[in-house]
């Protein structure tokens, strides 16, 4: 059966929808959300599919799902309009604002190196419990004994769970208030976009089910299967932290009402894509002003790129922020956002004012390397059903 896509594609963006098509076509969807503002205007907005594993629910307009790392873009633009306040310094020690973290030699570790992932944080030094994760009072305590893994500053790698958990309590510090708050009125609010952190079953009717990824390709990264075999490395304490239970699934109630601000956000592609358009256009869209034109040259000015020392994979960052690497040409050479594990994606193109949402819930499988290559973007996680879509949207700018 030919799959339809439901929503709006604007005259002469026929070949993004195609691009989105085409993924289902191949066989590597079950349900997903592509969206593109350029300078305010929505000119894609689309969906298809279903949302669940037996393909009995159709994937609707309002429909969310899980979109893992793609949070921590939206957990670094609170944390800037923090500082845009004046309430948060970069520069400053991350003790000065949470006075427990000080321990076993990070007392002069200043915030900025949590954004960077240069923290040298990424792991406990131990598996913890099971349902750990969703304990933040714990998580925190023993983030504040740790010792970073090397000297901060001097290496940069992929704090992939302790990010949300680093960034989130000193926000929880400086503001009293949680990142899922701060998101839900000063950003989703304002803007009438879905983006969820922590949140009740009234909405689970709305939530797609996150489906796991099938076994990878001959020649492309496995994470899973890699944890799996090498359960004592850092990667693996980094990317899972607590031993896996079913309570930990990313379906789980409990998942889905906790707050990890790294890794379970629920959102679609229409509100990262407005979110991020914002953002591409000097910080406002729709009246609402998320952050200052300065603000945003900060937290996307490339800090540190190479291949870090968690995964071995090639990333580069601003603050908070996946950016662009000098040298590159599509997108624009200012491009920033963020991508999540399995495939999601938010993107700002400021060159373009252009804001780019990706969602779906069928994991894939990343390749970093494999994206750089076919698209020019840096991230930390990327998928060739984004890149098919990212291609076709600049092949008819």
């Amino acid at each position: 059966m030919e799959v339809v896509a439901h929503g709006h594609c604007a005259s002469g963006f026929e070949p993004v929808r195609e691009a989105f098509l085409q993924n289902f076509r191949d066989g590597l969807e079950v349900g997903a959300a592509t969206s593109v503002v350029i300078n305010g205007e929505t000119v894609v907005d689309l969906w298809a599919g279903y949302a669940d594993a037996n393909r009995k629910h159709s994937w609707n307009r309002d429909t969310i799902v899980h979109v893992m790392s793609t949070t921590k873009g939206l957990t670094a633009l609170v944390a800037h309009r923090l500082v845009e306040r004046g309430l948060l310094d970069l520069d400053v020690p991350v003790a000065q604002y949470w006075p427990e973290f000080a321990q076993n030699g990070k007392a002069s570790l200043p915030v900025r190196y949590l954004l960077t992932h240069q923290a040298g944080l990424p792991a406990l030094d131990a598996w913890q419990p099971a349902g750990k994760l969703q304990n933040w009072a714990a998580m925190t305590a023993l983030l504040e004994r740790q010792q970073p893994l090397w000297e901060p500053g001097s290496a940069f790698g992929y704090h992939a769970v302790t990010f949300g958990f680093l960034v989130g309590e000193v926000i929880r510090r400086v503001s009293s208030k949680t990142v899922g708050q701060l998101i839900r009125e000063e950003i989703a609010g304002p803007l009438g976009v879905d983006f969820e952190l922590g949140f009740g079953e009234d909405i689970d009717a709305r939530v797609a089910e996150l489906l796991p990824a099938p076994p990878a390709p001959e020649g492309v990264m496995d994470l899973v299967r890699s944890i799996t075999a090498n359960p004592m490395t850092v990667m693996a304490r980094a990317f899972l932290v607590a031993i896996p239970s079913p309570d930990t699934d990313n379906n789980a109630r409990a998942v889905r009402a906790c707050e990890m601000p790294s890794t379970n956000g629920h959102t679609n592609a229409r509100a990262l894509a407005m979110i991020y358009g914002a953002l591409a256009r000097g910080g406002a869209i729709d009246g609402v002003q998320l952050l200052s034109r300065e603000s945003i040259a900060r937290a996307s000015e490339l800090q540190v790129g190479g291949i870090e020392c968690v995964s071995m994979a090639e990333m580069s960052f601003g603050l908070g922020f996946a950016v662009r690497r000098p040298g590159v040409d599509v997108p624009g050479p200012a491009a920033f956002g963020h991508a999540g594990f399995g495939g999601s994606e938010g993107l700002a193109d400021p060159g373009r004012k252009l804001g780019f949402g990706y969602v779906m819930n069928q994991l894939g499988h990343t390749s970093p390397e494999q994206f750089v290559h076919a698209t020019k973007v840096t991230a930390p996680a990327s998928d060739p059903r984004a890149t098919r879509i990212l291609r076709a949207l600049y092949a008819v700018l």
